[in-house]
Formats: structure tokens, sequence, C-alpha cells
């Protein structure tokens, strides 16, 4: 069972990447949208609090506290093997009429070019003419048939009724999309480093770091209350319904409120999927694999193997460049090894499913890990490599 809860920042969020920051003169760069582990290490460390665990001494255990309940325990298990707690979703969302409603980047294979936001076309896998020749490793070419070149328009989301309208293959409109601009705004702040041992300033370590400041209602009542939806599996009666819990970078306030799975999320026609025998599978969340922008699952031939025996063939890709993550080992106080990671929105098709479609919504309950042998368990909980299943496009 899933939980979903709202977060919504009290204040602007530092939300750093990989990049080094912490010389004098440093500009800390903002990571919009954060990795889903910020919303994991929220979640755990509130969770942690409530039942009297401090977190320093969870980090460095090996086995069980004591103290820690067995329900809690199965939950959240240990830094070294985390228990069964996973953030299944991690977008960002808005408060509307005292209604939640995600957002989610809008996925590699629609392409906007109006400034009216009214030009919304999907790629088609084409295959090239046999004269042409190329690197690209995959039978057909995704495309965009245009009768004139054009600057695509960049950081557009869609809202709930858009990824609804996507996940069916059908015409996106203007009113299904938004800009950027319209959940969130950049903010600098100007800062110095501190001497933690004798507590005073750092003599000439000014630096500047890039803060994000969601978007809330005003006076009038006018606009949205930005945040972030989380959906988490395996700690159901043990997660925090409401309060407070510290978000993002000097642990930043945040509200928490509990939000019904009711009408949250759109789904595809699954009939028609098992019809056409072919679909599109979207990534979630930051997509972590052994070979890095191949899923899981593929053999040399491009044949994918899924779950409860389904097959199909993997006939295209569209893949922004590869992002890197990282992140902080309690466990260990150092950095976590970089790791490339396919980009959030990453669009696959596939033809000749051999099937059911239980067997893809199983896939995109559990995520890739139903499939892929990983060797750091840790990603799991943090929200790694979660995926939407897709009709292709009418």
């Amino acid at each position: 069972m899933t939980d979903y809860r709202f977060i919504e920042p009290l204040d602007v969020l530092y939300l750093r990447g990989n990049k080094l920051f912490g010389d004098a003169g440093s500009y800390g760069e903002a990571l919009m949208p954060p990795w889903p582990s910020l919303a994991a290490g929220a979640l755990r460390s509130r969770m942690l609090a409530d039942h009297g665990i401090d977190l320093a001494a969870f980090a460095q255990a090996g086995e069980r506290l004591p103290g820690l309940s067995g329900a809690l325990h199965a939950c959240l298990g240990t830094p070294q093997k985390p228990g069964n707690f996973r953030v299944s979703l991690f977008t960002l969302a808005y408060r509307e009429k005292d209604r939640v409603q995600l957002c989610f980047p809008l996925p590699t294979d629609v392409v906007v070019t109006a400034k009216a936001l009214d030009d919304a076309a999907y790629l088609q896998p084409i295959a090239p003419h046999p004269a042409l020749s190329s690197s690209y490793p995959l039978p057909q070419t995704p495309l965009l048939r245009t009768a004139d070149p054009a600057k695509p328009q960049g950081n557009l989301w869609l809202n709930a009724a858009g990824l609804g309208a996507y996940l069916n293959g059908e015409k996106l409109g203007q009113d299904h999309l938004l800009r950027g601009g319209e959940l969130w705004q950049f903010d600098h702040r100007l800062g110095i480093a501190l001497n933690g041992g004798q507590r005073t300033v750092a003599k000439g370590m000014l630096y500047t770091a890039q803060t994000v400041a969601l978007n809330r209602r005003d006076g009038g009542n006018r606009g949205r209350d930005v945040g972030f939806l989380v959906g988490v599996d395996g700690a159901s009666g043990l997660l925090p319904e409401n309060g407070l819990l510290r978000f993002g970078g000097d642990g930043r306030g945040a509200a928490l409120q509990a939000v019904s799975p009711k009408n949250l999320l759109p789904a595809p026609d699954g009939r028609r999927i098992e019809q056409e025998r072919r679909f599109r599978l979207v990534l979630a969340t930051p997509g972590l694999f052994t070979g890095g922008w191949r899923l899981p699952g593929l053999d040399a031939g491009n044949r994918w193997q899924g779950p409860d025996g389904c097959t199909a063939r993997l006939v295209a890709a569209a893949v922004n460049r590869a992002d890197t993550v990282s992140g902080w080992d309690l466990a260990q106080r150092q950095p976590k090894p970089a790791q490339r990671v396919a980009p959030v929105g990453s669009v696959y098709w596939f033809d000749d499913f051999q099937g059911k479609t239980e067997a893809l919504n199983k896939l995109a309950a559990e995520g890739f890990w139903a499939i892929g042998d990983y060797s750091d368990p840790s990603r799991r909980a943090e929200g790694f490599n979660n995926l939407l299943i897709a009709a292709w496009p009418k």
C-alpha cells in the first residue's frame, strides 16, 4: 500500500547538486527538481525522531537498535540493510482549492515550440533510410515532423490532466502545460562560512547560494501553494500524517499533510496497450542502471524481459544527457560514490509486447527493482528507478 504526503516548504530551499562548493567566492547552484532521496531522508529522520531514536546512533548502528520497535525496524532496517521503506513517487505538486494536484516534467518525446504553448507534438519513432548510418543502436529514431525549424520551449511541466492525456497518447493542449516559473523562482543568497570548532565566521569565506522559492498563494487567495508530492511504500501506520519536518540544506522547515490517493494518479488504458501490443516507458525518477541508459532486462538484441514472463522489443529511446547523483553517507560519514543516471522524463518505445498489462502495472508499482540486480539497496529506499507506463500516441 502506498501512502501519499504533500510537503510544503515554509522557507526557501537549499537544494545543492554535485558541483564542488566551499571555496571563497563559490557559487552554489540549486538542483531543481531535486533527487527523490531528499524526501526519503526527511521522512525517515522524522520517523526516527517521533520514536525517540537518535539519528546519529541509527546511522552508526550495524544492527537493530534497542528501543526500535519491530515494525519500525522492518520499515527502516539499518543504513547497510534498508527495510521495506521505499519512495515510489516524488514530484512537484500544488494545492489549489484544497486539492493536491501533481505536476510532471515534460517527457522527452513531447516538443513545444510556440510561446503560447499551443503546438505540443509527439516525437514518432521512424526507421531511417537504409542509406543512412549512425551510431544510434536502436532500429528506429524518434523524429518530429515539422515544416519549419524552431527552438523548443524549456522548463515545462504537465499538470495532472496533462499527465493523464499523455499516458493515453492523447493530444496535449496549452491547458495541460505549466511553465517552471509558475511553480518556483530562484532566489540568490549571500553567506559566509563558519568555523565550527570556534563558532566564529571564517575570514574571507563569502559565498553565494542559489535557493528555490516555491510559489505561494497571494493575499487575495490567487495562485497556487506549491510543494512536493511523495508516495511511500512499506511504511503504513508509521508514516507521520502531519506536522513539521526538516527539508533540504540547513534543515529548513516544511509542513506535512496526508493526501488521499483517490483520483490522484492518472493511468493509461491497459486494454489498448494489450490490443496494440506496444507501449512507452517513462522514467518517473532518475534511472540508476548498470548499462547506462539501457534498461534492466534488455538483451543484446534489444529484447526486453519484464516481470511475470512478459517481453517486448525496444525500438527507440529518447534520453537526455546523463545526470550524476551522489549524496551523503551517514554511516560512513563521507560522500556516496558519484553515479550516472538516466534523467527523469526519458522515454523508451516498445513494440511486439507479449504478456498482460498486469505485469506492466506490477513494474510501475515496484519500479525496476522488480527485475534488476543492484549493489546498493539504499538507492531503492531513496526512490530511484521508478517509472510510468504510457500508450503510444494515437
